[in-house]
């Protein structure tokens, strides 16, 4: 499956940076690995009518509950982390993606048929 990272903001709307610009990305490509099953569930979801273009899946750190969040959003926040698999598009806060380094993100439907995301090790 094809993976794309970037962080929100970049590159630049005029063009690619100078060699010294502090705007460099410099993380490595494999962040969190999304599979096809929550791929395709993501692209459901922003594929609402009610959901805006660009929309993704953002997760993100909620310290009052010590926990991460997933929730859909319109957008990504200005230093998020943003992925694309084949067109699912997950935002990442700085948190989550410290987290998520070398997880899973898969999707289940629940006996009832409602969806479940989840982050599991990934496999060797």
């Amino acid at each position: 499956m094809e993976l794309t990272t970037r962080r929100a903001g970049w590159p630049p709307a005029d063009g690619p940076a100078a060699p010294n610009d502090e705007h460099k990305q410099t993380r490595r490509d494999t962040i969190l690995t999304i599979t096809e099953n929550a791929a395709t569930e993501i692209r459901n979801l922003i594929d609402l009518p009610q959901a805006p273009d660009g929309a993704g899946v953002r997760i993100a750190n909620d310290p009052a509950e010590d926990a991460l969040t997933l929730s859909l959003a319109a957008m990504p926040a200005e230093d998020d982390t943003v992925l694309d698999s084949d067109g699912a598009r997950v935002f990442l806060d700085a948190r989550a993606t410290t987290l998520l380094d070398d997880k899973m993100l898969d999707a289940v439907k629940d006996p009832s048929g409602d969806v479940q995301f989840a982050i599991d090790e990934q496999s060797a």
